[in-house]
């Protein structure tokens, strides 16, 4: 569970991150779900589109991703929706960016 300092200060990185997960009409699929977990263990913070067409809204959506995925849901704004899980495992050298800015440089 992350605190609301760390919510906030995720929100901020959130911004500048674009949707690399796409929720549509099929729903949360096994495949969707893997990409999802893959996405999450090398970035951590990842930002998902909700379709128009998805049978969940997103802040439904958001919940059932979070569950699924064991990740917290840092905001839904719209249809987008930012999910953030911790990697212990993931190599951060200290005084470089995020994983998840480095995924967009």
């Amino acid at each position: 569970m992350i605190t609301p300092k760390q919510r906030a200060a995720l929100r901020a990185e959130a911004h500048h991150v674009q949707p690399t997960v796409h929720l549509g009409q099929q729903g949360m699929t096994p495949t969707l779900l893997q990409t999802l977990d893959d996405m999450l263990r090398t970035r951590e913070l990842v930002k998902i589109a909700v379709s128009r067409n998805a049978e969940l809204g997103a802040r439904d959506a958001a919940d059932a991703l979070a569950r699924a995925t064991d990740a917290d849901v840092v905001q839904v704004i719209g249809r987008k929706v930012t999910l953030y899980r911790e990697n212990p495992a993931l190599e951060k050298p200290a005084g470089e960016p995020p994983p998840w800015r480095m995924a967009r440089e």
